[in-house]
Parts: C-alpha cells; structure tokens; sequence
C-alpha cells in the first residue's frame, strides 16, 4: 500500500522505498520468476531449495530439513513423500538411531539440480546485471550478515 502525503492539503501518494520494504518487493518478484524457471521441470521453489540443501549437508532428517528449509515439519514431510515419487531423493533408517529417517539425494536428484541451478543462475544474472563479480561477493556479504543479525537479535 503506497503511503499518503500531505502537501497544501491535498494527498499525494508516495512510494514506500525503506530497506525492508525493498526485500520484501525483491523477495516477492524472485520467487515469482524461480517459479516460472523452475515450472518447465516440474520442480518447485521449496523442492529446490529443499534440494540444494541435501547438496551442501548430505543426509538430513525431516526435521533437519525443515529447519534448513524453513518450512513446518508437515510440510517437510510432504514434500519429501513427493520428491521420493520421483526418485529425487531416497530414505534410510539412521543406523545410529533406529527412529530417524536420513534423507539423501540420488543421482536423479543431482541431475534435476543440476539443470535447476543453471536456470536460477540466469534469473540471479538478470537480477544484478548492472553488478559486477566484486559487487556481487560484497553484496553476498552484506546480506549474509543481515541474515546473521535478524537471527541473533531481536527486537
């Protein structure tokens, strides 16, 4: 919603340009252009991310995974049920604890991802065609450490 200013008064709208304002605007037009990039194979936004995720960590459990992924546990589980139809991802009892269920990617998986990660590198090189590399590392910096502070401190 555009905020009001009065001038002379009469109304005037203004476009609301703070920081958070701007992530969130960012964050919404992202995921809508990961969708679109990602529809034509079949994967979704949160299977990618949930993806990646079995990259860099190897085996997780659900409730691992839901934390990485930032989605409910349910959630997490549903999804997991949908990516092993598709032999994306398999499930293996924990041999260290008989309860827990080690998720892992399978060579399907790292195709899929593979050819995922080249289409969201478009959309990352769309969205900061005006950066250069050096830019791009800082900025990579920056919003780590924005990351890290939300997640330390609250307010």
């Amino acid at each position: 919603m555009a905020s009001e200013k009065k001038s002379d008064s009469t109304y005037t709208a203004v476009k609301p340009m703070g920081l958070a304002y701007l992530v969130g605007r960012l964050d919404h037009i992202l995921s809508q252009r990961l969708r679109e990039s990602l529809a034509p194979v079949g994967l979704t936004v949160p299977q990618y991310t949930a993806l990646s995720v079995f990259r860099a960590h190897g085996s997780l459990s659900n409730a691992q995974l839901a934390t990485r992924t930032m989605m409910a546990p349910q959630s997490a589980n549903e999804m997991v049920k949908q990516m092993e139809a598709r032999d994306w991802i398999e499930r293996r009892p924990d041999p260290a604890h008989g309860r827990i269920i080690q998720i892992s990617l399978t060579a399907a998986g790292e195709a899929v991802l593979r050819d995922c990660d080249l289409r969201v590198a478009e959309v990352e090189n769309l969205m900061f065609a005006e950066l250069g590399k050096e830019e791009r590392v800082q900025l990579q910096g920056q919003l780590r450490a924005a990351v890290r502070a939300l997640s330390t401190q609250r307010v």
